[in-house]
């Protein structure tokens, strides 16, 4: 659930194929020039920014603000950190990072052979997910998503769920979903009876707040309150919506009479999600799709986001001054998700995490500086595509080392997207024909972020998600070393592989369907492969009928 966690998902869920080493690749367990790193090499704990470098290096020289330097870029300096340019005022806790643009070097602006843009292009065409695997993957969560919300509408054991809905979001409504429609997420909207008031704890620089009621009140949220009758629980509510859900499942049917069941997987640690698995149970069990809900408690737009949250987005030079008004004007989500460490005090582990990602799906989703971006043919930009390529590359690049890039997560990756986008907003840098030199541009963008250990959440300039514990030290020296070894060599972990096979669907059986207890005209969803079976058997009983027809009057002649 698309997220702003970068650690929501657990190594636990079931991880997409990545495309396979290419023979030419030296056969490394990891970076050479990390592994040339001792655990006793020191490490600055305050990394420096380096100087700005000059943007537009691979970009065709026929656009000409390619070049062009755009000040209030959204990335800078750690807290309290002085940056290395004429001012000498630290960053305050309650201010947001000093803004500016990422490190880049010198091999980063080194032309694009014609083959790695060859190999760029083709593994962009193969990340598309296929119509067939989309539409029924989608029918599917739908379902599920529809008879959820009606048994809890019907459940009068808990009041509190009655009223609530569900916010799409993730990367698959966000049009970046590569490899599989495999992974889905949604947001089971909470209201509150009232203002809320919004704590910050002070150690998490604006991303983990207690959040209470301002008043005390009578409604069903009552039950998921602390002692003191105003601060609400998240680990009540997480608890409850496991219940909730597990009932549910106990008398749901994804596809009545088939093989195919929905089952609740176990709580993980730390996670704010309640994570559906449909299994194929003849079959090993196999996992076929996975659903992630999680309850989100909204805050009324006329509240206003956390001083914080305040500060961002920058989007003034990308999407325009109103445009950023509208968008901090729209309400912000509270997840139940407490801080990762141990130790943590009694307000920290009843804390909530702040969650933007119906905003990101609006940006991502409406991403271009003119407003006719990608709406026809001639607006076409390859923004999406740049991202989705580096989303594989995350995904290779964490399959390949799972230990030492374990802190790494696709949110990363979209936060240094985001910064991008805002950095280079004229649409004019984006055109198709210049995708594999905008993909460079953004892979070194995150490799600046890796290498000056500087991320700002997009959304609260004030926290740094490379800063540790959060981000080891040792694991971003990793992941610096990795970004620029696959870039020296090409991209290996790009290169395009064989053509994936569909989802691993089957026919259901032939018994027949009854209906379910929750909906009771549950639709037989055919997949992909169950179409194209039953689309060959007719056409050999027809070719069959005609060589029988043929038989029999050549015989009578």
């Amino acid at each position: 659930m698309n997220r702003t966690t970068p650690q929501r998902r657990s190594s636990s869920r079931r991880q997409t194929s990545v495309p396979s080493t290419p023979s030419r690749e030296p056969q490394t367990t990891a970076p050479s020039r990390a592994l040339a790193r001792t655990p006793s090499t020191p490490v600055d704990l305050q990394p420096s920014l380096g100087r700005e470098a000059e943007e537009g290096g691979y970009l065709d020289r026929e656009d000409g603000d390619g070049g062009s330097t755009i000040e209030d870029s959204q990335t800078g300096a750690s807290l309290g950190q002085q940056t290395d340019g004429n001012s000498s005022t630290p960053a305050t806790p309650n201010s947001p990072l000093p803004r500016q643009r990422p490190h880049l070097t010198g091999d980063e602006l080194a032309p694009i052979s014609q083959e790695l843009a060859r190999w760029i292009r083709l593994r962009a065409q193969d990340l598309k997910l296929r119509q067939s695997d989309r539409q029924w993957a989608v029918d599917l969560v739908n379902h599920l998503r529809d008879s959820l919300l009606v048994f809890l509408k019907n459940s009068d054991e808990q009041p509190y769920f009655q009223s609530a809905s569900v916010l799409n979001s993730g990367s698959y409504y966000e049009m970046v979903k590569i490899h599989n429609p495999n992974e889905f997420d949604m947001m089971l909207k909470l209201q509150s009876p009232s203002r809320l008031k919004m704590t910050e704890l002070d150690q998490y620089h604006g991303l983990f707040y207690e959040v209470a009621l301002s008043r005390r009140t009578r409604s069903h949220i009552r039950s998921f309150l602390l002692e003191d009758g105003l601060t609400i629980s998240a680990s009540k509510i997480i608890s409850e919506m496991h219940r909730l859900v597990r009932k549910f499942i106990s008398t749901y049917k994804a596809v009545p009479g088939s093989s195919w069941r929905w089952v609740v997987n176990r709580k993980r640690p730390n996670s704010p999600a309640v994570t559906l698995s449909l299994l194929e149970v003849d079959d090993g069990k196999e996992e076929l799709l996975s659903v992630d809900v999680v309850p989100a408690l909204e805050v009324p737009s006329s509240q206003g986001w956390p001083l914080a949250a305040r500060a961002g987005p920058d989007v003034n030079n990308w999407l325009g001054k109103k445009t950023r008004r509208s968008l901090t004007h729209q309400t912000c989500f509270f997840v139940p998700k407490k801080p990762p460490g141990r130790n943590l005090s009694e307000a920290a582990k009843e804390s909530w995490r702040i969650s933007f990602s119906h905003i990101e799906k609006e940006l991502i989703r409406t991403h271009g500086n003119k407003r006719t971006c990608c709406e026809s043919s001639t607006t076409k930009c390859c923004r999406k595509q740049c991202f989705k390529l580096l989303k594989c590359l995350i995904e290779g690049l964490k399959k390949r080392y799972p230990q030492e890039l374990d802190a790494l997560c696709s949110y990363h990756g979209k936060t240094a997207f985001l910064h991008n986008l805002s950095i280079r907003a004229q649409d004019s840098l984006w055109t198709p024909h210049q995708l594999p030199a905008c993909f460079m541009h953004l892979l070194g963008a995150l490799e600046g972020h890796a290498k000056s250990g500087l991320l700002p959440h997009f959304f609260v300039p004030t926290s740094n998600l490379f800063a540790p514990p959060t981000f080891p030290r040792k694991a971003l020296v990793f992941l610096t070393e990795a970004l620029e070894e696959q870039r020296r060599q090409g991209l290996p972990l790009l290169m395009p592989p064989a053509p994936a096979p569909p989802l691993a669907v089957h026919s259901p059986s032939n018994s027949q369907p009854q209906p379910s207890p929750v909906v009771q005209q549950t639709p037989v969803i055919q997949p992909p492969q169950v179409i194209e079976t039953k689309s060959f058997v007719k056409m050999f009983k027809i070719v069959a009928l005609v060589v029988v027809l043929v038989c029999v009057v050549c015989y009578l002649l």
